[in-house]
C-alpha cells in the first residue's frame, strides 16, 4: 500500500496561510507532526528532480488540515514521507517529537499498523470482501481478538453510517459509500494520525460536503489529526487550516493565488 507517485519541480518558499475557520485553542502539547528542512530528490540517471525543497511544517494534535497544490507540487510525496512509505533525501520528520528517520522497518511497520490511518485516492478496498470484511481485515492484521474485533468493526461502520450496508461488496455500493468504508477502515486501529490522498476527488459536490462533515466529526470525537491532500476548494470551509504547497514548499495563500491567476486568465482566453 502506498501513496507513491509524487514528483515536482520549482522555486519559492513562504509560510502557511491563515485558517479559514476558527482553529482549536492553542495547545502546549508536542506537535503530532513536524518536518524540519525536508527534502526529497528523485534521481533519473544524471537528472535530479526535487519534489520537496526544505519543507518546514508543524501540525498540532486534533487538527483537520487541507494540503493544497497543483499536480506535481509535492503533496503526495509529503504524504508518502510522513507515512514512512518513502524516505526523505535530507531533513527530519518528527512524530510526537520522535525522529522517525531513526526507526528501523519493523518499528515503522508497527507504528503504521497501530497509530496511523490511510485513506488512499484509489480507496484500495478489496473487491471480493464485504464492507465489514474490509474493515475487519485491518484489525486481524494487528492481532485483535474475535469478539473485540467484531465490536470495533461494527463501531467503525456505525460511525460512518454504513451498518445497513456492512454485507455489501464495494461494487454494490455508491462512490460515497465506498469512501465511507475506506474511512471506517482507516479508523479501525484507533489511529492518532490519518493521511488522506484526494479523499473527495471522485465525489459530487453534495457527497463531498457530507464526507467533509464526516471527517470533521471524526477528528473532533476521536481527537485524531487528519492531513488531506486535495484540489477541492470546497473543503476550505470545513478544515481548521489550509496549507498551500508550491514547488515542494509551503507558501502563503497570496503567493499561491498569484501563480494561479495567470493560468486562469490563459484558460479563459483560449476557451
Amino acid at each position: 500500500m502506498a501513496f507513491m507517485n509524487g514528483k515536482a519541480n520549482g522555486t519559492a518558499n513562504g509560510t502557511p496561510s491563515q485558517p479559514q475557520n476558527s482553529a482549536p485553542a492553542p495547545s502546549t502539547q508536542t506537535p503530532i507532526v513536524e518536518t524540519i528542512d525536508l527534502w526529497r530528490v528523485y534521481r533519473l540517471g544524471d537528472l535530479e528532480i526535487p519534489a520537496l525543497r526544505g519543507l518546514n511544517l508543524t501540525i498540532g494534535v486534533g487538527e483537520l488540515i487541507a494540503l493544497k497544490g497543483r499536480s506535481g507540487s509535492g503533496k503526495t510525496t509529503l504524504l508518502n514521507c510522513l507515512g514512512g512509505l518513502d524516505k526523505p533525501t535530507k531533513g527530519q520528520i518528527r512524530i510526537s517529537g520522535e525522529e522517525i528517520g531513526n526507526w528501523n522497518e519493523n518499528k515503522l511497520t508497527k507504528w503504521r499498523r497501530h497509530q496511523l490511518g490511510f485513506i488512499f485516492q484509489s480507496l484500495g478496498l478489496l473487491p471480493a470482501l464485504s464492507a465489514y470484511e474490509n474493515v475487519e481485515l485491518m484489525l486481524r492484521m494487528i492481532g485483535v481478538r474475535g469478539q473485540e474485533r467484531h465490536k470495533r468493526t461494527i463501531e467503525c461502520l456505525d460511525m460512518v453510517g454504513l451498518t445497513k450496508w456492512m454485507d455489501h461488496r464495494p461494487y454494490e455500493m455508491s462512490g460515497g459509500q465506498q469512501q465511507r468504508v475506506a474511512v471506517a477502515r482507516a479508523l479501525a486501529n484507533r489511529p492518532r494520525l490519518i493521511l488522506a490522498d484526494e479523499p473527495t476527488g471522485e465525489l459530487d459536490s453534495k457527497t463531498g460536503s457530507e464526507m467533509m462533515n464526516l471527517f470533521r466529526s471524526v477528528v473532533r470525537e476521536n481527537n485524531v489529526t487528519m492531513l488531506m491532500a486535495t484540489h477541492d476548494n470546497a473543503v476550505d470551509d470545513h478544515v481548521d487550516k489550509v496549507l498551500h504547497l508550491r514547488d515542494g514548499r509551503v507558501v502563503t495563500k497570496e503567493e499561491f493565488n498569484a501563480e494561479a491567476e495567470p493560468e486562469a486568465e490563459l484558460a479563459e482566453a483560449t476557451a
